[in-house]
């Protein structure tokens, strides 16, 4: 017997319909959050400026080596000086990959012995608002969660922390 494919997909009903729509039913879509059909999706979509844009700095150290390309052009032993933790092999690979997305290019100088430099495409510049908007707001995570566990040092002993939610709905006392 051949293998048989499952979907696990829900078909379209009353509460779900087949297009996404917002959460609230009303058809309205936070403009600023979701400004065009791209990002209206129930699942990643290769084309959503959201997936394109974590795409680009995705992988360990690509926000290191992006964030010391933004000033300018350096050479491989520039990256290594600025970057003292990555592995060369690492450092390559990273290379690598910002050059197949392209977000960099890397450029051969003339001269012996042969030279490399590296530096942003348009494509890469535009991602420091990016960066700058992931720094700030880990910054304020961060000092969100440490407002939280000073907060909790300082509830009685036996105390859970919690506050009580409010019911939308009448239940159980």
């Amino acid at each position: 017997m051949a293998h048989q494919t499952e979907t696990h997909a829900r078909p379209p009903s009353a509460d779900r319909p087949a297009r996404p729509r917002d959460r609230d039913g009303d058809g309205d879509w936070d403009e600023e959050l979701v400004p065009d059909e791209r990002g209206r999706t129930e699942a990643p979509e290769a084309d959503c400026p959201v997936e394109v844009a974590l795409a680009a700095i995705a992988g360990r150290w690509t926000t290191l080596i992006l964030r010391e390309l933004m000033h300018g052009p350096h050479s491989f032993g520039d990256l290594r000086d600025r970057l003292p933790s990555i592995s060369p092999k690492v450092l390559a690979e990273r290379l690598r990959v910002l050059g197949e997305r392209e977000l960099l290019v890397q450029d051969r100088l003339l001269g012996f012995p042969v030279r490399t430099r590296y530096h942003l495409t348009p494509a890469g510049r535009a991602l420091r608002p990016l960066l700058v908007e992931l720094y700030s707001t880990g910054a304020n995570v961060q000092a969100l969660r440490a407002r939280r566990a000073d907060e909790a040092k300082e509830l009685p002993a036996g105390s859970s922390g919690s506050r009580p939610v409010a019911r939308s709905r009448p239940g159980p006392p």
